[in-house]
């Protein structure tokens, strides 16, 4: 039986302004099209409103606050406030895997082309390719099953902002319509519409990549996931837990399984797609995931979703939400903090610029002050009769059973997935780095495994290989908890002074024994846990006679 391919398309910054999604100004045919042959789910969400945080949660399985990504660029020290415990790469615990691992070890060929942006590095193991050249065309075989990834970065919120290389605009500044809680000026009108331009150009890759299915006949056999790491870079939008900042296109297409033209109303988290693919690749989902299919055989429908907002860039926070289909319940942390924290990219962008403008001439009007107000400790909105989260529900008695049920909620959520957030980053990140540097992965060591010598077998270490009668086994090992292993096998002697790196991009993820029947072979291998230093390589060269 064929092993279902999987092609992940995922874009940034962008909230579902597709015109399968009913948006008359979009130019979106091919993301139409694919929603014309597959499913759209309109209550898609993110694990936050900012990349990092959401996609360590995608490419893990686990809530960032669980594992300690919930705190958005910790890998560079900011000029300007170096007093941050940055940089750091986040150190989940040592049972914790990026979700391909599995896949790769059932025989999956992985790629990602080229995006990571996990909170750490990604580690040597998580991928057969990460770089701007993979692709599903180079596996190993033809019937290899593969997953792969495509990250266009046009729509990042970058891509508003007024620059002297712009291209000229071809959406109509006067056709694009901005949230109520934005000023609804020239050049606000103008950064909506050059997302929407940027939008069509992601759009065109979209369609370069199926089109490449169709030419390999791989159309029929894979399916096609198209997604958001979350909400559009809007002001109140991106970096924050309501709808606009965690509200995310989700498309897929699954031949002869999800119907065409469909529209499934479920729940869905971003925290969800791993544990869907190992499900229908046939793998089974490690119980210490927080994630669930919802898709395929083991589908759970969820009753709610979970978002958060802590520090982002140079500002701390600690906001908290929870949304069932129709309500969303939002904890502030800290009431008493302004909404606008001081975040200099963020206000790089064009109706940022106009919202502090109109504020300093007191000309913002109605909803527009919105995010100048000083904030609720509670928030509560009906998402439903009110889509932009205007009218905060929580003072109102009618609705006080619901306040009391979403708090109780998200109290039996943070108690279970909240444990890190709870934590000051100096005291999470001395934790991890208790001497102030980063530890390293230790050295893996090759051990042959000789069926001929009973007394010796598997008792030695031989990192510098030796001479053996056919057949052997080779395993190799790490001390670190929690690492995963890489190697190499050329069936020739290669120098051992000679750098891993420099000899092949690719490695093999160490599943198993490796068996040697003749020849001379070199085993090169090294070690990494996610947010360590890579191990020091090792290479072994054996003659199998």
């Amino acid at each position: 039986m064929k092993r279902l391919n999987i092609l992940w398309i995922s874009l940034e910054d962008t909230s579902p302004r597709f015109g399968c999604y009913g948006d008359s100004v979009a130019r979106t045919p091919n993301l139409d099209q694919l929603a014309g042959q597959g499913c759209r789910f309109p209550n898609a969400f993110s694990v936050a409103g900012v990349c990092a945080p959401s996609r360590s949660a995608i490419i893990t399985g686990m809530y960032p606050t669980a594992i300690g990504t919930h705190h958005m660029r910790t890998t560079h020290t900011n000029r300007h406030t170096p007093e941050l415990p940055t940089p750091y790469a986040a150190v989940p615990p040592p049972h914790v895997k990026t979700f391909t691992e599995y896949l790769r070890a059932a025989g999956y060929f992985c790629t990602n082309n080229q995006k990571t942006d996990y909170q750490f590095p990604a580690p040597i193991t998580a991928w057969d390719e990460c770089h701007g050249r993979a692709h599903w065309r180079n596996r190993k075989a033809p019937d290899q099953p593969f997953f792969a990834v495509f990250n266009p970065t046009g729509t990042h919120e970058s891509g508003m902002w007024e620059r002297e290389d712009n291209l000229p605009l071809k959406t109509n500044p006067d056709s694009v319509e901005l949230p109520p809680y934005l000023p609804n000026t020239p050049k606000s009108r103008r950064a909506l519409a050059r997302h929407y331009d940027n939008l069509e150009r992601s759009d065109q890759r979209v369609g370069e990549l199926l089109r490449q299915l169709e030419e390999d006949g791989l159309s029929d056999n894979t399916m096609v996931m198209i997604w958001s790491d979350h909400g559009e870079g809007l002001p109140r939008a991106k970096r924050w837990p309501y709808d606009a900042g965690i509200r995310i296109p989700l498309i897929v297409r699954w031949p002869g399984e999800l119907s065409a033209e469909s529209v499934s109303d479920q729940l869905i988290s971003l925290i969800d797609l791993g544990p869907t693919l190992l499900s229908l690749a046939g793998v089974e989902i490690p119980p210490h995931m927080q994630g669930q299919p919802f898709l395929g055989p083991d589908k759970v429908k969820r009753q709610y979703v979970f978002a958060t907002r802590d520090r982002y860039d140079e500002a701390y926070d600690r906001v908290r939400a929870v949304r069932d289909k129709q309500f969303k319940y939002i904890r502030n942390h800290y009431p008493d903090k302004e909404r606008l924290l001081w975040i200099p990219y963020r206000n790089r962008h064009p109706v940022m610029q106009e919202l502090w403008r109109l504020q300093a001439e007191d000309a913002l009007e109605g909803d527009q002050q919105v995010l100048f107000e000083k904030r609720s400790q509670e928030e509560l909105y009906d998402t439903t009769a009110d889509p932009y989260e205007l009218n905060n529900l929580a003072q109102d008695p009618a609705f006080a059973g619901q306040l009391n049920q979403m708090r109780q909620t998200l109290d039996d959520w943070q108690t279970e997935y909240d444990q890190m957030g709870q934590i000051p980053e100096e005291v999470m990140v001395k934790q991890w780095y208790p001497d102030g540097q980063q530890p390293q992965t230790a050295t893996p060591v090759i051990i042959p495994i000789d069926p001929s010598r009973d007394a010796e077998l598997g008792q030695h270490v031989a990192n510098d290989g030796g001479s053996y009668k056919a057949p052997i086994f080779v395993q190799l090992h790490c001390a670190t908890q929690g690492a995963s292993i890489a190697y190499q096998v050329e069936a020739c002697q290669v120098d051992k002074s000679s750098k891993l790196d420099e000899v092949e991009e690719h490695w093999d993820l160490y599943t198993g024994p490796i068996r040697m029947t003749s020849g001379t072979t070199t085993i090169r291998t090294k070690a990494i846990r996610i947010g360590y230093q890579e191990s020091d390589v090792q290479v072994a060269c054996f003659a199998i006679s």
